[in-house]
């Protein structure tokens, strides 16, 4: 049972974020020039940082495969050092901003989509994620919800 709890989180996490975004965040967004609506998808992003707590020793297990935690820790300060870049550049109405947003969102997705990977094949139990057991629980679908947002934006236009 306990194997199936982070994918049940994940799952139920991402239907209620499926759910704000479509009935709240959507509707809101939608009423404002793209850079300034795809500023605040971005924002959550920056805090990928956290990532780095997977390389943590008695945070997480000591039997956590590094296959999993060096590039899942690597991989996120990776994609919110491009989302900080993404934001100064829609802030800054830099001509290169969208091609920055698209590079951001290409990169963050598959390091997302990795580290589930890797996750899936690496880990023996959910045990040995510890602490960081949040992240792909909580965290990651509010990455991939706002994933979808900056992809349904710059395709919107």
């Amino acid at each position: 049972m306990e194997k199936y709890l982070v994918p049940l989180s994940v799952v139920l996490s991402a239907v209620s974020l499926f759910a704000i975004a479509a009935w709240y965040v959507i509707p809101a967004s939608d009423k404002y020039p793209r850079n300034r609506a795809l500023v605040p998808f971005l924002l959550p992003h920056t805090f990928r940082f956290l990532g780095l707590w997977f390389l943590v020793p008695g945070v997480t297990a000591p039997t956590i495969d590094p296959g999993f935690t060096q590039p899942a820790a690597w991989g996120d300060l990776v994609a919110a050092g491009l989302a900080w870049l993404a934001i100064l550049a829609l802030r800054g109405q830099w001509s290169g901003a969208p091609a920055l947003v698209w590079l951001f969102s290409v990169v963050g997705v598959l390091d997302l989509l990795d580290a589930m990977y890797q996750g899936n094949l690496r880990l023996t139990s959910p045990g040995e994620l510890g602490a960081t057991f949040l992240i792909p629980a909580v965290f990651v679908p509010l990455l991939l919800v706002s994933h979808v947002l900056i992809v349904r934006r710059m395709l919107r236009g």
